[in-house]
């Protein structure tokens, strides 16, 4: 089992991968595109992942509750005080595990082997990216699909919200020239029935997935905006989810748990 290497200068350089994490312009995840793993589960869903973690950080009690999970994987255990100092506040987590991205997912292998995936429509928020990964994994979604206009789900904050599943859900960003044409055609050729979810829909989910299609798109867009006008003339249904007291729309990862949980009840 690879031991603990205990670190007591902040600028030891085997720290670097976890260094000014409240600083944009140095982050690593932004600026030299590591993934970070924070906190025990997360990073316990890293090393189950493809997302092979390089380091891991720590404090003592927090390296002890990983040993024996990641045998060849260096771990740099350090003070909560050293920590802070490192990566720019106190990180209560008390771990983070930093990993390479590996090569982009082929979306067509992907939808060949789904049968419900979600697919993604300028959706800029991190912690909304976050939170319909953590619903894909909890309700059964395949993958989900990236469209134009979207934040990077591989960001720390949506790793984080999303509990380390960005990390064991499989992405792809489907082809951005002829938005939505050549995305939407690669779903239709493999027979999936494309669900637009949109407040002015003329069926509800329900009924949109009428007759129990084998494969099912769940297209949603941006908080505000929503669906462009083009996707939502190109998918084949528009669906809304009923609501009450007025309330005119939900949040995009809450609309897509519902919705989620409705391809499950089908």
């Amino acid at each position: 089992m690879q031991p603990n290497y205990p670190i007591a200068d902040p600028n030891d350089e085997r720290l670097n991968d976890f260094r000014d994490l409240s600083t944009a312009d140095k982050r690593p995840d932004t600026t030299r595109g590591v993934v970070l793993a924070e906190g025990v589960p997360v990073v316990e869903r890293m090393l189950a992942s493809r997302f092979a973690p390089h380091a891991i950080m720590g404090t003592a009690p927090k390296l002890d509750r990983l040993a024996g999970q990641a045998p060849a994987v260096p771990r740099y255990a350090v003070t909560a005080d050293l920590m802070a100092e490192v990566v720019g506040f106190h990180l209560n987590r008390g771990v983070l595990a930093a990993a390479e991205r590996p090569a982009p997912l082929d979306p067509a292998r992907l939808l060949d082997e789904a049968r419900i995936v979600v697919v993604l429509e300028g959706v800029n928020d991190h912690e909304n990216l976050g939170s319909i990964f953590r619903n894909c994994a909890a309700l059964g979604a395949d993958a989900v699909l990236f469209g134009p206009r979207c934040s990077d789900p591989l960001y720390r904050r949506a790793v984080r919200v999303s509990m380390g599943h960005v990390l064991l859900v499989p992405f792809a960003h489907l082809p951005a020239a002829g938005w939505p044409g050549d995305g939407l055609a690669l779903l239709a050729e493999r027979g999936f029935r494309t669900v637009a979810l949109t407040p002015s829909g003329e069926s509800t989910v329900a009924q949109a997935l009428a007759g129990r299609p084998e494969r099912v798109a769940l297209v949603v867009g941006a908080e505000g905006p929503g669906l462009s006008a083009e996707m939502l003339a190109a998918a084949d249904v528009r669906a809304a989810i009923p609501m009450h007291r007025g309330t005119d729309s939900l949040n995009v990862a809450t609309a897509t748990a519902v919705a989620l949980y409705e391809c499950m009840s089908q």
